[in-house]
């Protein structure tokens, strides 16, 4: 397992003033659009039954042990930038249009609280920034820079896979993610896009108490500090930030 404990990075997690928590992050195999961890509680939100651009609560089907509410976000249709297997609907965050969800949980299953989230990350670009907080205090975040530096030499996490959309976008990356967190727990996750001409796009959230991690072999861990804006050699390019309405919850 690789864990990247540098001076420069350690500094760059003080001056934040973030907390002390230990996040590593690994990822699964090119083509795979869930997480293979293992959990005591473990839940998936799809989106696929949500109305782009209101907010809604979820508990991933978990029957209550763990819920979230999403602020307004948008929803679009499956196309080439995202929409595990090529169907349903996903969560898009523009520069104008950043959300977050807030986690709380059954204190009797989760008495230490969340520590693990995991997303289908799809069509990676320069401008897609992830961060997590507990108590309104950044915890830790992950930038573009960060994922190409362990997946951008496999070419075969480039491009979407899915039915109707293989091999589209050929330029970015589009894998599964998983975010442990080894000393700690965390309460809020934000996405948001820096600069306009791109979106982050995700799918299948993931959200439980792990007991075991899952993803590639090693060496494909490494820890997950705060650090700047990574550029993505794919570049930018626009999508439409255009709210396309799917069928409401049931």
């Amino acid at each position: 397992m690789i864990r990247i404990t540098t001076t420069a990075a350690a500094a760059a997690l003080l001056a934040t003033g973030a907390r002390a928590d230990i996040l590593f992050l690994n990822y699964e195999a090119p083509g795979v659009e869930y997480t293979t961890a293992k959990f005591t509680t473990v839940g998936v939100e799809t989106f696929d039954t949500r109305v782009s651009g209101q907010s809604f609560t979820t508990d991933f089907g978990t029957r209550g042990a763990i819920q979230a509410t999403y602020s307004a976000v948008q929803i679009n249709a499956a196309d080439q930038y995202g929409g595990a297997a090529g169907t349903g609907s996903y969560p898009v965050a523009f520069s104008d249009t950043p959300y977050s969800l807030h986690f709380t949980a059954d204190p009797r299953l989760f008495p230490h609280g969340v520590n693990y989230f995991g997303y289908w990350l799809s069509a990676l670009d320069a401008g897609n920034q992830v961060a997590f907080y507990r108590g309104g205090v950044e915890v830790g975040s992950l930038s573009p820079g960060q994922v190409l530096a362990k997946i951008g030499h496999n070419r075969n996490y480039f491009g979407n896979p899915n039915p109707g959309f293989t091999g589209q976008d050929g330029n970015e990356p589009f894998a599964f993610i998983n975010f442990y967190d080894r000393k700690g727990s965390f309460d809020e996750v934000r996405f948001f896009q820096i600069g306009r001409g791109g979106g982050y796009e995700s799918d299948n959230h993931t959200v439980g108490f792990y007991t075991a991690t899952g993803g590639t072999p090693e060496p494909a861990t490494w820890a997950l500090l705060v650090t700047g804006f990574g550029l993505v050699g794919a570049g930018l390019r626009r999508r439409a930030a255009v709210p396309r309405v799917t069928s409401p919850a049931t």
